[in-house]
């Protein structure tokens, strides 16, 4: 991997605030951790980390606003006016609070997740050893000289000799490091699933041996890495690779229960394969964190629906969406993700068996699927079978029946031409006309129709109201051939947008 240490970063100008005001005081500042390693490798930095000499008392003296709540020494400097922007021109929210640090030093961990106790250096070397990668204990340090940058790179474990060779080592002992924060197992997962980097071989016996130390996060921080891996390009190997270093069981334990089990002709691949191949269409995709999930969940249940008759060859798994439906919001419950992606990612799964025989599927099954999961969610629906299918084993993601169901899904929920749509009812031209109840209304309905869908503009109450006191002046019959007029220009203009929605799907 060829870095870009020879050359000058693009700092923010938040950022250099920070290092400045702290060394125009006398302190050392630098950028250290992940943010160093985005700019070797020329990707902009997610969010900002700088680590100093200064106590966290002589940080907050020197900043207008800042705020420090926590026993680890770190003050989030707020910067309220953010003046660096993104590439959609809007101000870079990930720069409204940089974090800084003071050297320090760290006790035992006793719950494998954070220091006993936290010491303070002067040192910035006995900062970087106690980080987790070498790849992230690499210090940056950034002064203006004149109208020039001087840059100074500290990197005592050779985490640039680690990057340029794309591989994942933990600073010292891995066991030790593991056991100070046991999250860092799956983060050394999550990170290698990011970036390609291949984790060393120590580092993967210590995370190996060390696995079992999960059991003690809390769940939210589980939840957390697994998003990233998941919204992360291939989330595919990083669920093989879990699942390979004896994590997953940390994570969903239920997946590994897909492992070997065989699916009918149908499927290329047994039930885990299928559902990692169904996730990795989701990330190809770009789709969202509630595709994903869905996609990795929706064949959930088949292991525990599985059932082999004794006068076919290939398995039944009757109910297995409503089994998986079950499971999943059970899996995402423990992982405490919120009621609202519970809510949905559960409702996919539950419904992705609608797919059928176009040829005899109705439009009001449709609509009653439609009314099942919701117009807003009727489309990820749609893409979560698109993973499905794409996980059998299949290249199309789009055959005729699929194409065929989305146009009859959009001809389901394509608001109806009818009398409706006008600014008038029947009740109001009984009102305006002084004549009771009767045909002669529902013709005039339709007939006021006909002019309105010839020109939108009438469809106004004063205008229908003057209309309507002059038709009722006509005769039942003469009322009732406008009216049918109405009721043609109406079906013929259904039939019209049908075929445009059909067309748009190259089906009939």
């Amino acid at each position: 991997m060829k870095l870009l240490h020879n050359q000058h970063f693009e700092i923010p100008k938040e950022i250099m605030n920070v290092l400045e005001t702290l060394e125009k005081s006398g302190f050392e500042a630098f950028i250290v951790g992940g943010c160093v390693r985005g700019l070797l490798t020329g990707f902009k930095p997610r969010d900002w980390d700088v680590t100093t000499n200064a106590t966290p008392e002589e940080i907050i003296k020197l900043f207008p606003k800042t705020f420090y709540e926590n026993t680890y020494g770190t003050v989030g400097v707020v910067n309220e006016d953010v003046s660096t922007r993104t590439e959609e021109g809007i101000p870079d929210e990930t720069l409204r609070v940089v974090e800084v640090t003071p050297y320090r030093l760290e006790s035992t961990y006793s719950d494998n997740r954070r220091p006993d106790a936290v010491t303070f250096s002067k040192n910035i070397e006995d900062d970087l050893k106690r980080r987790d990668f070498t790849i992230n204990a690499i210090a940056l340090s950034v002064k203006k000289a004149g109208t020039k940058l001087e840059e100074k790179i500290i990197d005592p474990h050779r985490g640039i000799t680690d990057i340029e060779m794309k591989i994942l080592r933990t600073v010292g002992k891995s066991e030790d490091r593991f056991g100070e924060d046991a999250l860092r197992i799956l983060r050394a997962v999550r990170i290698s699933t990011e970036t390609g980097f291949e984790i060393e071989k120590e580092t993967e016996m210590g995370i190996r041996k060390c696995a079992p130390l999960l059991a003690k996060i809390s769940k939210e921080r589980i939840r957390d890495e697994f998003v990233k891996i998941l919204m992360s390009k291939e989330p595919m190997k990083g669920i093989i690779m879990a699942q390979n270093m004896g994590i997953l069981k940390y994570i969903v334990p239920e997946l590994e229960m897909g492992i070997g089990v065989a699916q009918n002709q149908a499927h290329a691949f047994d039930v885990w394969t299928h559902l990692l191949k169904s996730l990795q269409h989701a990330a190809d995709k770009n789709w969202s964190l509630e595709i994903r999930l869905s996609a990795l969940l929706h064949d959930i249940g088949k292991p525990e629906s599985k059932r082999q008759p004794a006068d076919k060859k290939d398995p039944t798994f009757y109910g297995h969406e409503v089994i998986g439906a079950r499971m999943t919001k059970k899996i995402l419950e423990n992982l405490k993700f919120s009621n609202k992606i519970i809510e949905k990612v559960t409702l996919l799964v539950r419904w992705h068996m609608f797919f059928s025989d176009t040829e005899q599927i109705t439009l009001s099954a449709v609509r009653r699927m439609v009314a099942n999961v919701g117009k807003e969610n009727i489309w990820d629906l749609m893409n979560v079978r698109a993973c499905d299918r794409i996980g059998t084993g299949r290249p199309k993601e789009s055959p005729y029946r699929l194409r065929k169901y989305k146009s009859m899904i959009e001809e389901a929920m394509r608001d109806p031409i009818s009398v409706t749509m006008l600014k008038i009812d029947g009740n109001k031209i009984i009102e305006v006309t002084k004549t009771p109840a009767g045909p002669k209304v529902g013709f005039i309905l339709h007939a006021l129709l006909e002019e309105v869908l010839d020109d939108p503009k009438l469809n106004t109450e004063e205008y229908l109201e003057e209309k309507a006191k002059k038709l009722i002046t006509l005769s039942e019959e003469e009322l009732k051939k406008l009216g049918k007029l109405g009721v043609a220009k109406k079906e013929a203009l259904e039939e019209k947008e049908k075929e445009e929605i059909r067309k748009k799907h190259w089906v009939k």
